[in-house]
């Protein structure tokens, strides 16, 4: 079958790509989903268009995988200029107060970030993702549009202060989910009175993966061979069950695997109530389950 006529291939796993700046997470998505001639494709953890690093690209059955991707923790580079607040909180907005900050020394602008190390609440940027009413914010923002947000809990695991010169500071983040680094300058910004705004943004990790292991979309398309031959891209697919390493794994006998290919809950002894991965007696991943009460339960399978 012709790559012209066909529909795509029924591949599955995920792809760690290292997107460039200036390109969207959804246009990253498309390129990718592309060049593997893959039927099927999701992305997950986006990132703006001004950032650049990890973003795991789902292929096939892994974007069953995809909401439980977004539950573990991300490292980030960061670069915020001070003295300037813009209306995205990043350098791609336009400029709304401007503020003086050449009396700020290096130690409060250290005291200031460090501040924010531990759990705090934060208030999500109004261009964001996050949805009212089923509107992305970040649409309501293009029309002029400020709605209150509440304040949510996150946590600055780590936050390593790597230098301030000429109103800038560089910092290295590691956070919970649902942390805004675009936030997170803007209020060390405020903390100092002089606000700021990101510059640069990277995403530097992913749970227990390092920016080392992704690719850039050049880096795969010198992989792509004749038409038709995916060998050397198909071999930069990560499986789904290695990319959720803090979820807990259970294997099955054969008839306990008929009945979760069927969506029947089966009796599990000596479990925790948990999220579990789950295994076949052959060693077959078969999607995501939780275990309550002694009984496992399949949420998202691979079959």
């Amino acid at each position: 079958m012709s790559r012209r006529n066909a529909k795509g291939r029924d591949i599955n796993g995920i792809i760690l790509l290292d997107k460039d700046t200036g390109l969207s997470s959804n246009a990253a998505l498309q390129k990718v989903k592309r060049l593997f001639f893959a039927k099927k494709a999701g992305h997950t953890g986006a990132l703006d268009p001004l950032a650049s690093g990890i973003l795991p690209i789902c292929l096939g059955q892994a974007t069953k995988v995809a909401g439980f991707l977004l539950n573990d923790d991300k490292r980030y580079f960061v670069r915020g200029q001070l003295g300037q607040t813009t209306d995205t909180l990043d350098c791609e907005g336009e400029v709304t107060v401007i503020k003086d900050f050449g009396q700020i020394s290096e130690a409060q602008v250290l005291d200031a970030a460090l501040s924010f190390q531990g759990d705090i609440e934060q208030v999500p940027p109004m261009y964001s993702a996050l949805k009212k009413d089923g509107q992305p914010l970040y649409k309501l923002a293009r029309q002029g549009i400020e709605i209150e947000r509440k304040a949510r809990s996150v946590t600055i695991h780590k936050l390593d202060f790597l230098g301030y010169e000429n109103g800038v500071v560089s910092l290295e983040v590691s956070c919970s989910k649902g942390t805004y680094i675009r936030s997170l300058i803007a209020d060390i910004g405020d903390k100092l009175g002089c606000g700021a705004h990101v510059i640069e943004l990277r995403r530097t990790g992913f749970a227990h993966i390092d920016i080392t292991q992704a690719l850039k979309f050049v880096d795969l398309e010198a992989l792509t061979g004749d038409i038709g031959d995916f060998e050397q891209l198909d071999a930069k697919i990560f499986p789904s069950e290695e990319m959720l390493p803090s979820i807990h794994s259970v294997t099955i006998d054969k008839q306990q695997g008929i009945d979760i290919r069927y969506g029947r809950q089966i009796k599990i002894a000596n479990q925790v109530d948990n999220l579990v991965k789950m295994f076949d007696e052959n060693a077959i991943f078969l999607g995501i389950g939780q275990i309550e009460n002694g009984y496992l339960q399949p949420k998202r399978l691979f079959i």
